[in-house]
């Protein structure tokens, strides 16, 4: 199960490139990539939830469902100031960004036996 949740926060990140270039560059990102953004960020935290729950996953795991949680918590503020039609502050977004790639870096040391 991890691999899938590893593919499929790999496609959301791709989306999430394209976002965050289109936020930094003063623009609002378009919505249906927001929200399939939003569908596979949680697809993939209920993989993971479901892996630690079941007692199948490294503690590096859990180290990594935690900061993705941060992340989801960050883009949900995202994705409010959106539905205002207000354009991120660049901080947050970077933050948002930063704290999903560690996560991301974390299942993948865990998938390559690192």
């Amino acid at each position: 199960m991890l691999t899938y949740a590893i593919v499929i926060f790999a496609i959301a990140a791709i989306g999430g490139v394209f976002m965050a270039t289109k936020v930094l560059s003063g623009q609002l990102a378009p919505w249906p990539l927001s929200i399939v953004h939003a569908l596979l960020g949680a697809t993939g935290l209920i993989m993971l939830i479901m892996m630690v729950l079941e007692g199948s996953a490294a503690g590096a795991v859990t180290a990594a469902l935690g900061l993705l949680v941060v992340a989801a918590l960050g883009g949900f503020y995202l994705a409010s100031l959106h539905m205002k039609q207000v354009v991120a502050p660049k901080n947050v977004v970077i933050i948002h960004a930063g704290v999903a790639v560690v996560g991301f870096l974390i299942l993948l040391s865990v998938f390559l036996g690192l």
